[in-house]
């Protein structure tokens, strides 16, 4: 049984799955680990705020049971239908037949559908309030955050935001809070969160942080769905956002490339080489043998993509392909991108690539770098210039 007292009688009652290493399916990597959590109010109507993912149920259940009897609880809030967060419902709602749901209006129908359940609900939306005692729960709808169904829950009485997925981060610890953690595994999970999940929804992340804002919510701890807990600097994450979703970029570049008998590599190690002296720090990464949500990760605060692959068939090595999907479909915003290739007979990938990074959003440049059959010292000193011309290039 594992329980964490967050606020007076507010706890931690989720669990810790150190094992799982994809997530939605095999579309994103965790290689830290995931939490799902879980947070019990016991107030006068004792109040449960998200569960967890279904083979946890039992483990969520035996937690509750250490603070209370399920069947004294009141209300169920489900902030967001998604698997990892209400799989724990059938089992939970057997041991609290009489909890009501509350829930979003997108929510209930996905419910019933989901479980093939009718259980009582009760449907919220922003400015909507339920009295539990001592504490109200104050509603925040936030469609595709990133769920049409997605809100937040708020307790005015302890400044406390619980936000299910915003905020959050894949990372499994023995610490609930982030004052107890290494904060640089922590923002890098943060970052690689919203990099692959939030990053489409950029636009809706800052206004509904405008909005909470404007309706004068004081906020000094955040407990998202996934990962620790913000209560010594829950503003870290709130700028960081702000950050992520206005597109702000560092004096950064990544490099993203794929090579069949070296030639390629060696032209990603010179622009490399040139980009540093250029003044930009810069990540280098070879996609067969990396994880493409590590390196969108990188791509989220770089200015600069640079991408280069020999070509097969007249087209960019299947390595890349993936990355270039999920870039279509996260466009990150104010990037520009750069394109090199080998080739022997005939080229190609340099325009495949083109044609996938435009619709992507990028700012391509005119100028691509390309040689023929293995690049050559007089060649290799070319990508170095094309690099300190790249970096040249960089404006804030």
């Amino acid at each position: 049984m594992m329980k964490t007292e967050i606020k007076k009688d507010i706890y931690w009652v989720g669990c810790v799955d150190w094992n799982i290493r994809y997530f939605h399916g095999p579309t994103y990597s965790t290689h830290r680990g995931s939490t799902y959590n879980s947070y019990l109010i016991m107030d006068e109507e004792p109040t449960l705020i998200d569960t967890v993912y279904t083979p946890f149920a039992s483990d969520l259940l035996a937690n509750i049971r250490a603070l209370i009897d399920p069947k004294k609880l009141k209300y169920i809030v489900v902030n967001h239908v998604e698997m990892d967060h209400s799989g724990a419902l059938p089992e939970l709602m057997a041991a609290a037949p009489q909890a009501l749901i509350l829930c979003s209006a997108k929510a209930a129908p996905a419910l019933d559908k989901q479980f093939n359940s009718n259980w009582k609900k009760q449907i919220v939306k922003t400015g909507d309030t339920v009295s539990i005692g001592k504490r109200t729960l104050s509603f925040v709808e936030a469609p595709m955050l990133h769920w049409p169904d997605s809100m937040f829950t708020y307790i005015p009485e302890d400044k406390l935001l619980v936000p299910n997925d915003a905020f959050g981060q894949h990372i499994a610890t023995s610490a609930r809070f982030d004052d107890e953690v290494d904060m640089v595994e922590v923002m890098q999970e943060a970052k690689k969160y919203y990099a692959n999940i939030l990053l489409p929804f950029s636009p809706l992340v800052l206004k509904k942080i405008d909005e909470i804002v404007k309706m004068n919510i004081e906020i000094d701890m955040i407990a998202p769905s996934h990962g620790i807990i913000w209560r010594q600097d829950p503003g870290k994450i709130i700028n960081a956002y702000i950050n992520w979703a206005k597109g702000t970029n560092r004096k950064k570049a990544t490099i993203v490339y794929d090579t069949m008998w070296d030639s390629t590599h060696k032209m990603a190690q010179a622009i490399y080489e040139g980009l540093v002296e250029g003044g930009m720090e810069v990540k280098l990464y070879r996609m067969s043998i990396s994880d493409r949500n590590d390196v969108i990760a990188e791509v989220i605060d770089s200015e600069l993509l640079v991408m280069g692959s020999p070509t097969i068939n007249r087209e960019f090595l299947p390595a890349l392909s993936a990355f270039l999907d999920d870039l279509m479909g996260l466009k990150p915003r104010k990037k520009r991108a750069a394109l090199f290739s080998s080739s022997g007979w005939s080229g190609g990938a340099t325009g495949k690539m083109a044609n996938r990074l435009t619709e992507a959003g990028f700012n391509l440049q005119e100028e691509t770098m390309e040689v023929m059959w293995a690049p050559g010292e007089n060649e290799l000193e070319q990508c170095r210039n094309y690099g300190r011309q790249l970096a040249a290039a960089y404006t804030e």
